[in-house]
């Protein structure tokens, strides 16, 4: 039986780090299987969705905190069952973009929130506009919409708050 298991990492960034994480974790009997990383003001960061027979889970964590010793910082969960929550719900693509300013992540999240929208992935950039030079934003999000609530009712909310962000937002079935 396979076990999955959620590992974020953080540290200085410098080459060879996802190498030492990839060794690891073969190495532990682990499949890396999704993975989000970045380098984030000189530091790296990293998030990884791991599968490991169960038998072996123990082991691969333990070998994964050696990396502690390479200036690494982990926090180590175990996963939950994947195939029941990915089948709760339809999938939408939210895209974003618009004059930066503190509070727009607060806004769409509790927007989403009330809705009973869960934010399945997300990404922010922050650049200055091609032609004013302005501070911009954008964020692109997977969201997964209970069936109960309706694309009428949610593009209406997420309108809503584009007028009162003066932003650019759109929702769409993700493919």
């Amino acid at each position: 039986m396979m076990t999955s298991i959620v590992l974020t990492v953080i540290g200085e960034d410098k080459p060879g780090l996802v190498s030492a994480l990839s060794q690891k974790i073969t190495a532990g009997g682990g499949n890396w299987l999704d993975s989000r990383m970045a380098s984030l003001g000189g530091k790296f960061a990293g998030l990884l969705l791991i599968s490991v027979p169960q038998a072996r889970a123990e082991a691969l964590v333990a070998t994964l905190q050696d990396l502690e010793q390479q200036g690494l910082r982990l926090v180590v969960e175990r996963g939950t069952d994947v195939a029941a929550t990915a089948t709760m719900g339809r999938l939408l693509r939210l895209e974003l973009t618009g004059q930066d300013r503190p509070g727009i992540v607060r806004d769409i999240s509790d927007t989403l929130a009330r809705q009973k929208v869960n934010i399945e992935d997300m990404e922010t950039a922050f650049f200055s506009g091609s032609f004013s030079g302005e501070d911009m934003f954008e964020m692109r999000a997977t969201l997964r919409a209970p069936a109960a609530l309706t694309d009428t009712a949610l593009r209406e909310a997420i309108e809503k708050l584009a007028n009162n962000l003066m932003v650019d937002i759109s929702l769409d079935a993700a493919a």
